[in-house]
């Protein structure tokens, strides 16, 4: 890393947590789409995990962390709740 001034990106001295998040999502990502696909190419690849990520997982796929809405649902919300002064 020293030697091509690559600088890690970490936390409170080295903290396992810092990356839970991302881990989680591409595990889903891995599981759920990539595991199931024969990809041909790359462009094949890129467009199939956009569609994943955009149509399905943002949209659609509900989040137990976001009370059971998808990304998109719970950012709407969210925004309602901060125009009406809640």
């Amino acid at each position: 890393m020293e030697e091509h001034d690559v600088k890690l990106s970490m936390s409170q001295g080295g903290c396992c947590y810092d990356n839970a998040v991302a881990e989680s999502f591409f595990h889903t990502l891995k599981t759920e789409h990539v595991d199931f696909n024969k990809y041909r190419t790359r462009d094949e690849a890129i467009n199939s995990i956009f569609d994943y990520v955009e149509v399905f997982y943002n949209r659609q796929r509900l989040h137990s962390t976001l009370g059971y809405y998808s990304p998109f649902e719970y950012e709407k919300l969210w925004n309602i709740k901060q125009c009406s002064g809640f």
